[in-house]
């Protein structure tokens, strides 16, 4: 299902439109969580539930629970080949087959396929990178964040704002170190609950009471781990997870600048408080492989034309450096990231 294919709107009403809204994060932390959603928009329980699941069926939710955290329980990386035309589908394959791999994307660039890899740790994320170097004869670019200034794909889409975000109040974007060598921390029953949950929740009145029942754990324990998760930050933020493609977000553009080092993190927090900007963090340069640019962007709007005419007021009016721009014009693969190996031990092998 694409928003190109049909009305994604047809026959949402007021509290479709506020599950959809208003439900993308702050879902109530509770062991009947639709009762409480229930109560705020004057329904019942199972009518809550019904329209989450019907949402989930027609592609606009992908999924219902907790979104994590990968940089802060695992390493995780960016990381891009330049596949050659006539090789790019057998590329992709080797790539794609990686559990590890949870991200790729065709982008319009020399570096043409552009994926993410998260594991255990730092020595097996680079051991992974080296294999598919070796498998592919693809040089790989090695892009880990370095620095975090906004990063959160919550925003509304039952409008007709251009961008993501545009809806929004003005966010705060802050400068916050990402650790290469991050471990997550977990005890026994949170590195279980972190992989019961990492494709979404049960989609049910008692979902942390479903969850506890497959790992073998007292709900209300189940509970305060996840509140504890969502504190610590291996949890981002738990609700509804919407499609932005299937809601029409679907002319995204990554925008790679050359920022002076001196400037990166005052450039980095003005520009990640942009409604427009969706995606803003720092990356390390590569100039021994040609890549020059440091800091990235990401706009997300319904037009490709009205996101090229904001990335010339970006570069005209708050990051006047040198850029390139790398459209999307494919998913190759786009999965939650896999937390079995992260949390467990023996991970390395």
């Amino acid at each position: 299902m694409s928003a190109l294919d049909e009305d994604w709107r047809a026959d949402l009403d007021a509290v479709d439109a506020a599950l959809i809204d208003d439900y993308q994060s702050g879902f109530p932390v509770v062991e009947r969580p639709f009762r409480a959603v229930a109560a705020d928009l004057g329904i019942d329980e199972a009518e809550a539930l019904e329209r989450v699941r019907r949402l989930r069926e027609r592609g606009i939710f992908r999924r219902f629970g907790a979104v994590l955290n990968p940089p802060v329980i695992g390493s995780s990386t960016l990381a891009a080949v330049a596949a050659p035309a006539d090789r790019f589908d057998e590329v992709a394959e080797v790539i794609n087959g990686y559990r590890q791999v949870n991200h790729n994307y065709r982008r319009d660039h020399t570096w043409n396929m552009w994926f993410v890899v998260t594991a255990a740790s730092r020595r097996k994320r680079d051991a992974i990178l080296a294999e598919i170097e070796d498998r592919t004869g693809c040089p790989v670019l090695n892009l880990p964040m370095l620095t975090d200034y906004y990063i959160d794909l919550e925003f509304p889409v039952v409008n007709d704002d251009a961008f993501a975000r545009e809806s929004v109040a003005a966010t705060d974007a802050s400068a916050t170190r990402i650790s290469e060598e991050a471990v997550g921390d977990l005890t026994e029953l949170e590195a279980a609950l972190l992989i019961e949950i990492q494709d979404g929740f049960p989609l049910s009145a008692t979902p942390y009471r479903d969850v506890a029942e497959a790992i073998g754990a007292d709900p209300g324990d189940v509970v305060d781990a996840v509140e504890r998760l969502l504190a610590d930050g291996c949890i981002k933020r738990v609700g509804c997870v919407v499609n932005h493609i299937v809601t029409g977000f679907d002319a995204n553009c990554m925008v790679v600048w050359d920022v002076p080092d001196d400037e990166l993190d005052a450039r980095g927090e003005a520009v990640g408080e942009l409604p427009y900007v969706t995606l803003c963090y720092h990356r390390p340069r590569r100039p021994d492989q040609d890549w020059e640019y440091n800091l990235f962007t990401m706009i997300h709007g319904r037009e490709a034309d009205a996101v090229d005419a904001k990335i010339d007021e970006l570069a005209a009016e708050h990051l006047p450096f040198d850029h390139e721009r790398l459209y999307s014009t494919a998913t190759l693969k786009q999965t939650g990231a896999r937390y079995d190996e992260l949390v467990s031990a023996g991970s390395e092998s």
